[in-house]
């Protein structure tokens, strides 16, 4: 098998991180540290090849103005395999920084210019290799992406990922959820896109007892997925199982993520960036109880404990009986789960703290089954 690893710093050589004493199969860093404070870092490997990749950035936000700091967190939660979630690692964050750049500042319209144009480049790779590899219009990947600056958290999605933070009030800690989720199996979703195609009677389709978009995909955003968006790509050589019986012109899914943001408070202690493989086996409030009380130390294995514990809970099984099990054949127990947890100081918030560039990207460089 071979071993995860970890990129650390643009500069830096890659460093490999042990994986956990009992399966191989999970990433993690512990503990380190960003602008506002500290995070930890995992991710657990289902699928035969890991389609998950995530990324947490800390410094400059810009190419030309350093005063505007900040920390960058993305999760990216690939479907059909792990070439969109790669390339959203690879060209989110330098477009974030190329539109904040021109505005000189953060906001919401530069995150949704880097969605959109990490999509739409991604398009054209799909395109450039239609016919050597066919296959990467039926690519996709969720995207998750948080950015804290000026005392406010910015959070992006596209997909079925979520961000919660964990918030200090009488009588214990309370999880507020800061992303808009995107999955046909949500009454808003399937709303949504009925409202914006009226004329297609089978834009959702009950499949499985699982509502899908098309029959054949759950969420309703995301980036890549070219066969959902572009007709050019409806067509051979791409697989018959993934072309759609009839001719489409307006895009089915959409890369344009929600955006909420919200000014931190005192109060509030930390951040969870998860995909949906966490938040299928754990609830948020649960998620932001185990956080509050435990060590920081290992916090995010912590998280994926638990939900593997739930998902093994759910098949009658033991944990220990789970943590065998190899990946493809451990997908029909749980998902490929990325989980970060982001603490925050709020004086360091509150002034916009600096600290040291950095740059942690997480996620499998090749098959690993």
């Amino acid at each position: 098998m071979v071993k995860p690893f970890w990129r650390i710093g643009a500069g830096m050589e890659r460093s490999k991180v042990n994986p956990t004493k009992t399966d191989g199969l999970t990433w993690y860093k512990d503990l380190g540290h960003h602008a506002f404070g500290e995070f930890s870092m995992a991710m657990i490997q289902a699928n035969n090849v890991m389609e998950d990749q995530c990324q947490i950035e800390s410094g400059p936000l810009t190419f030309n103005n350093p005063a505007v700091q900040g920390t960058f967190v993305g999760v990216y939660d690939g479907h059909g395999g792990p070439e969109a979630s790669r390339f959203i690692a690879d060209n989110i964050f330098p477009n974030l920084k190329k539109f904040a750049s021109e505005d000189m500042e953060i906001s919401e319209q530069v995150i949704r210019k880097a969605f959109a144009e990490t999509d739409e480049d991604f398009l054209i790779a799909v395109k450039k290799q239609w016919r050597s590899n066919p296959q990467m219009a039926s690519v996709g990947s969720c995207c998750l992406a948080g950015v804290i600056c000026n005392g406010l958290v910015y959070i992006a999605n596209a997909g079925d990922s979520r961000a919660v933070l964990g918030r200090s009030e009488r009588g214990g800690m309370r999880a507020v959820q800061l992303s808009v989720e995107h999955n046909a199996n949500l009454e808003s979703a399937r709303q949504e896109l009925w409202s914006m195609h009226p004329n297609d009677p089978n834009i959702l389709v009950m499949k499985h007892r699982m509502w899908r978009v098309k029959g054949v995909i759950q969420v309703t955003r995301s980036i890549g997925d070219a066969y959902l968006k572009r007709a050019e790509f409806n067509r051979e050589p791409l697989l018959p199982k993934f072309r759609l019986p009839e001719h489409f012109t307006t895009p089915i899914l959409s890369a344009d993520p929600s955006v909420m943001v919200t000014r931190l408070r005192p109060e509030d202690e930390f951040m969870i960036l998860a995909s949906d493989g966490l938040w299928e086996n754990i609830s948020s409030q649960e998620a932001v109880d185990i956080v509050h009380n435990s060590p920081r130390q290992g916090i995010a294995r912590r998280l994926l404990k638990a939900a593997l514990k739930e998902a093994a809970r759910k098949r009658e099984m033991r944990y220990s009986d789970l943590k065998e099990i190899l990946p493809g054949v451990r997908r029909h127990f749980h998902d490929d789960i990325t989980v970060i947890v982001v603490y925050l100081k709020p004086q360091m918030v509150k002034t916009n703290g600096w600290a040291s560039p950095l740059s942690v990207r997480g996620g499998y460089p090749m098959h690993s089954s």
